[in-house]
């Protein structure tokens, strides 16, 4: 019996490309329901938001910068 052949390897580029705009679109959206939350917040309840909020909603900017990142390279690489 022979063993079936093994297909060539691949590199694992589009892996790694994926990866980044994963991790862009969890911090975008972690920014955003922060930014939700920051405004409703004084609507459920009297207090203000706290510090911590504002914190998490850097993310926000953060990952869109890196999804404009990602993008990039994947459109660099795909030429």
């Amino acid at each position: 019996m022979h063993p079936e052949p093994t297909p060539p390897s691949t590199p694992q580029t589009p892996r790694t490309r994926d990866g980044l705009l994963r991790v862009a679109l969890v911090l975008f959206a972690v920014g955003f329901l922060a930014i939700v939350a920051i405004f409703l917040t004084p609507v459920v309840s009297d207090s203000d938001p706290g510090l911590v909020l504002y914190l998490i909603a850097l993310a926000c900017p953060i990952g869109f910068l890196l999804g404009i990142a990602a993008a990039l390279r994947q459109g660099r690489r795909a030429r």
